[in-house]
């Protein structure tokens, strides 16, 4: 995936990875807020001035962050699409991998979602990683239905709203401790649902 935020920097090497996948670890533990980069410095081993050297600001660095580590859960849905060739076997290995996020990943987009919600350049680039998170699920159902393995009265972006919308209501209760649907019974149903609207044999 192409990459539009301007601010990135590529300096650093092998390294500099190292340090942003810190970064991530410890704006899910403090929020976008609340990194800062004596934190980021504890976290890695690695100096302020040498942060500065990377990222620049402070912004630029979590900016990075946030987009690698949204762009890294669009990559691994991807993977889990491309494993099997059975399309409803390919979409329930996307469903699994989709409830089976974890949590600290869940609320690193979190943070993203709502650092988006008050920077435009942000806001438009979460355009690009919901396509990017969309697709794997579009394009599945997609082939679905061209090859006759699914039959539904509605577009596989349709399907997909269906499926994103119950993933992504499970972010806020699970991030905040809340209680939430058990995985279990709401895999079966979401399954159920799916097999009934795509035309699928039990």
């Amino acid at each position: 995936m192409v990459n539009t935020i301007e601010r990135r920097r590529r300096a650093g090497g092998e390294r500099r990875q190292r340090v942003r996948d810190a970064v991530v670890e410890v704006l899910a533990e403090r929020g976008y807020q609340g990194t800062r980069f004596r934190d980021v410095a504890a976290a890695s081993g690695v100096a302020v001035s040498t942060l500065q050297t990377y990222f620049g600001s402070r912004e630029d660095m979590l900016v990075e962050a946030l987009c690698e580590a949204t762009e890294a859960e669009a990559a691994a849905l991807r993977e889990a699409a491309d494993a099997v060739p059975d399309p409803w076997e390919r979409l329930v290995r996307l469903i699994d991998r989709g409830l089976a996020t974890p949590v600290p990943v869940w609320r690193t987009l979190m943070e993203f979602w709502t650092a988006a919600a008050h920077d435009a350049e942000l806001r438009a680039h979460s355009l690009t990683l919901q396509r990017a998170y969309r697709e794997p699920f579009e394009r599945v159902i997609g082939d679905g239905l061209a090859s006759g393995a699914f039959r539904a009265g509605h577009d596989a972006s349709v399907v997909t709203d269906l499926i994103v919308a119950c993933l992504d209501g499970l972010l806020y209760p699970r991030v905040l401790g809340q209680p939430h649907p058990r995985t279990g019974p709401l895999r079966e149903l979401l399954l159920d649902q799916l097999r009934h609207t795509l035309g699928v044999a039990q």
